[in-house]
């Protein structure tokens, strides 16, 4: 069974994409397509890095940590809000921390926004800063409009058939882009 990584990019107070990053465990591991956990970047609270970790001369164990979790899963979900067209400088602070560990990983993006939108502007930029690193991003995307209307407090969403429908096919597309060993 391969295991993915989920990043919760939002750090902010009150934040609302973290739903859907809840939404994935538990629907990656209801439905037993894949072990997964949670990188949450509100409990690691990085600080802006000065370096990529390969030039670090002392990085922390949370970055150490942060980096093995990464290179070691067989695949990613982001799970980004879109902030003012852009994501999140939490995000943006770990894609360029690393460089290797993102090369060749498959990476799907869920796009999440308070409005109806669903965080569609938020994945070219997003896409192009993983591409220019080595990082495969699938072609299927999930966009997620209306987030506090539509998931609850604990990742359980309004419309879990379509909810599920549309994780169904974003997820397989993840899944066949992992290579086979």
């Amino acid at each position: 069974m391969p295991h993915i990584a989920i990043i919760s990019s939002s750090i902010r107070i009150n934040r609302q994409s973290h739903r859907v990053a809840l939404f994935f465990k538990k629907f990656l591991e209801d439905h037993q397509l894949a072990s997964s956990e949670i990188l949450d970047l509100a409990v690691y609270r990085f600080p802006l890095f000065e370096e990529r970790l390969q030039y670090q001369k002392n990085p922390t164990p949370d970055v150490l940590d942060f980096a093995s979790k990464v290179k070691s899963a067989d695949a990613i979900i982001i799970v980004t809000p879109e902030y003012n067209g852009g994501y999140p400088a939490s995000l943006k602070n770990v894609v360029d921390l690393l460089y290797s560990e993102w090369r060749r990983k498959p990476i799907g993006i869920a796009a999440v926004s308070d409005g109806p939108f669903g965080g569609t502007q938020v994945v070219t930029s997003l896409q192009f800063s993983l591409w220019k690193i080595g990082a495969l991003t699938v072609p299927a995307r999930f966009h997620v409009a209306s987030v506090h209307e539509n998931y609850d407090e604990n990742g359980i969403p309004k419309n879990k058939e379509l909810t599920e429908k549309m994780a169904n096919g974003f997820v397989g597309e993840i899944i066949r882009m992992i290579p086979v060993r």
